[in-house]
Formats: C-alpha cells, sequence, structure tokens
C-alpha cells in the first residue's frame, strides 16, 4: 500500500471508531447519574473524617460538561471491542497468512486486558482520593471542582486500561517479526523502571500502596508477553530447521 492508501485506511477505521464511540455515548448518557453518584462515594467519606469536603460546580456549564464527559468515557470504554478490532485490522496486513488466523486471539486478549486494567484504575481511584484528602487540615475544607475531579478519574481509569493493553500489542509485533522475545526479556529493566514512572504519574498519591497495586499486573502482564514472545520465535526457529532439513534430505535424494 502506498503512503496515500495507508492515510485513507486509517481515516475509515478512525471513523468507524468514532461512530462506535458517539452510538455508545448516547447510551452512556443514561448511566452517567449512577457515575457520577460512585464518584462522589470517596468524597463523602473524606467529608465524614475529619474535615468538610464537597464536589463543587464552578459555573453554569460545568454541571452540563461533567454529565456530558462522564457518558463520553462510557462510551469510549463500552466501544473498546470496535476500536480495539480496529487498531488491530489496521496491522493485520502486516501478518503472515498463517499468523492472521492469531487475530481473534489477540481481539480476545486485549478487550478483557482493557476492562481488567479500566476496573484496576477505577477501585484504585478511591484510595488515592483518601489518601491526598487526607492532608487538609481539620478546620479547613476541600472545595473540590467537579470539572478537574473528573478529569483525574477518567486520566487514571483510562490510562491503566490502555496500559494493560500494551503487552498485547508486545506480542503482536513480535509476531510481526519486528522485535524478538530476546530482545524484549533482556529489556526487562527499563520496562520494570517505565512501567513504575508509569504508575507515579498515573497515581500522584503519596499512597506508595496504589502505585505498587497498579505495577505488579503490569509486570507479570510484561513477563507473560515476553514468555508468549519467546515460545513463538522458537517454535518459528523449529519449522525453519525442519523445513531447511526437509530440502536438505530432498536435495540428497
Amino acid at each position: 500500500m502506498s503512503l496515500g492508501q495507508h492515510l485513507l485506511e486509517i481515516r475509515k477505521r478512525f471513523v468507524i471508531s468514532a461512530l462506535a464511540i458517539v452510538l455508545l455515548s448516547i447510551g452512556g448518557w443514561f448511566v452517567q447519574p449512577f457515575v457520577l453518584s460512585a464518584l462522589r462515594a470517596p468524597i463523602a467519606v473524606l467529608a465524614g473524617v475529619n474535615h468538610a469536603a464537597s464536589l463543587n460546580f464552578t459555573n453554569v456549564s460545568e454541571a452540563f460538561d461533567v454529565r456530558l464527559e462522564i457518558a463520553v468515557a462510557v462510551g469510549i470504554v463500552a466501544s473498546c471491542p470496535v476500536w480495539l478490532y480496529q487498531v488491530l485490522a489496521f496491522i493485520v496486513p502486516g501478518l503472515t497468512s498463517k499468523e492472521k488466523r492469531y487475530t481473534f486471539g489477540f481481539l480476545f486478549s486485549a478487550i478483557p486486558l482493557f476492562l481488567i486494567g479500566c476496573a484496576a484504575g477505577w477501585f484504585v481511584f478511591p484510595h488515592i482520593v483518601q489518601v491526598l484528602g487526607s492532608f487538609v487540615p481539620a478546620q479547613d475544607s476541600s472545595l473540590i471542582g467537579a470539572k478537574d475531579y473528573l478529569g483525574f478519574v477518567l486520566k487514571l481509569v483510562l490510562a491503566v486500561g490502555v496500559a494493560f493493553v500494551l503487552p498485547v500489542f508486545l506480542v503482536l509485533v513480535n509476531f510481526m517479526g519486528i522485535v524478538s522475545g530476546k530482545s524484549i526479556i533482556h529489556s526487562w529493566r527499563w520496562a520494570i523502571v517505565l512501567i513504575f514512572l508509569f504508575c507515579a504519574i498515573a497515581t500522584p498519591s503519596a499512597d506508595i500502596a496504589s502505585m505498587f497495586l497498579l505495577a505488579a499486573p503490569m509486570i507479570v502482564l510484561f513477563l507473560v508477553a515476553a514468555l508468549i514472545a519467546i515460545l513463538h520465535d522458537r517454535a518459528v526457529a523449529r519449522r525453519a530447521n525442519d523445513l531447511g532439513a526437509g530440502i536438505g534430505d530432498a536435495a540428497a535424494a
């Protein structure tokens, strides 16, 4: 494919993904009140501990903006099978006909990993809110801006969801022959450093436990991806040796 054809392919995949997100965001509008109530829960806990705390809307349009952003976030999460498939479908032409059979395996691995990652971010964020809120003196109040608070939670949830999917793409580039399994496993030190750096940025909290709660499964996923890549490389090398031996026997005969 030419560069122009690649750009047209990207546009096609992007449009399909965007339409799926928009349609499911419409459905997300009907569930956003429940999500907003869940977002308020850590603030209510914080208010009952040692000082006043409340979620605040600082202008006329902010309440609508927050509800719309929640609906879009729900749409992004709910439409993950569509846009993850579009990403994989764009990469698949780089695979051989035999490797294309693994596409659905990649897809069915990526979808639950993304959802598990989002769930992990959602599980951790109340602890982060409580830890950060504990620094407010008892005689003062926490006036938490709704839009900033929502942006903090969405960044955490979606970023962790995407991070959990990255090992799938690591295996995919190995299947494409771009990166070897040995290269992946040899870079484990850098991978762990980057994972902890990502978790430190995604969880801006003095609570070290929250960072480790996110980092531990990501390290395990990286090691599993490296193991799959090494096993794949060995299988490819074995097939190449068998093919070479078969050709040699045929030539000798």
